[in-house]
């Protein structure tokens, strides 16, 4: 029996959204194509009606994944949050804590490595955007190319912080908290150093 374009589409959304919440949960290895399946409501055999393998599956959950934190923050911020605005929100506690919604880039950046091309271009996509995204939140008053490379700083150091962070969280909380507040006191004083350079 055919399926309609739209019930296509919703059965690709189901397995674009079951992939990206279990991938940022126990990881891209952790899970299997038949459990996301299951995950979305379908069988083994629609996943890769839809996807021709489990690196594609991945490569675009991550996208969809990242698109959808980036819609998120855009409708609770605005188009142009201030950095500092950003900062609070991508190094806290409750981002730390967020496996499953909380930011793909840390849950994902020590297995991207260790996973294929389609992947890799799609957390690099991911990055650059991202990396435009807390560029456009600082003041245009920093020479671009200074805005651009603490943008850098600001994306790598928050993907490192989290992922370091949730990492120690079970055993000590209060040195979990101590990651955030350090990275976020640290790149906001060179964002401050930037600015005064600035003039």
């Amino acid at each position: 029996m055919r399926v309609s374009k739209e019930k296509a589409a919703g059965n690709r959304e189901a397995l674009l959204r079951a992939a990206d919440r279990l991938f940022r949960g126990r990881g891209i290895d952790g899970v299997g194509v038949a459990e996301i399946a299951k995950e979305a409501g379908l069988t083994h055999g629609a996943l890769y009606a839809h996807f021709p393998s489990k690196e594609a599956l991945a490569a675009e959950a991550f996208s969809h994944g990242f698109a959808g934190n980036v819609a998120r923050t855009r409708a609770l911020e605005g188009d142009r949050p201030s950095f500092e605005d950003c900062l609070g929100g991508l190094l806290s506690a409750q981002m730390r804590d967020s496996f499953e919604t909380g930011c793909p880039m840390a849950a994902s950046a020590s297995e991207v490595a260790r996973q294929g091309c389609a992947v890799s271009a799609s957390f690099t996509n991911a990055f650059e955007q991202f990396v435009e995204m807390i560029e456009g939140s600082l003041e245009s008053a920093i020479p671009q190319a200074r805005r651009r490379r603490l943008a850098i700083a600001a994306v790598a150091a928050e993907i490192g912080a989290i992922a370091a962070s949730r990492a120690i969280a079970k055993t000590d909380s209060a040195l979990a908290d101590e990651v955030l507040e350090a990275v976020r006191e640290t790149v906001s004083a060179a964002h401050m150093a930037e600015n005064a350079r600035a003039g």
